[in-house]
């Protein structure tokens, strides 16, 4: 028969939803860092953009 485990406490409750959410927050800040390094012109990052999708296509 089942047994119902130990009740988390409320502190390890929390820690672990703020390390979910900081780490949320650090991927959220690295896209908005992308797109803003894309549209500025100055981003390593290499992506397809619409005339290279056109030529591979053909």
């Amino acid at each position: 028969m089942a047994v119902p485990k130990k009740k988390t406490s409320k502190s390890k409750r929390d820690k672990r939803r703020a390390t979910w959410r900081h780490k949320a927050a650090v991927e959220a800040q690295k896209a908005i860092s992308l797109g803003k390094s894309i549209l500025s012109g100055r981003s390593k990052y290499v992506y397809p953009t619409d005339q290279e999708e056109e030529t591979q296509e053909s």
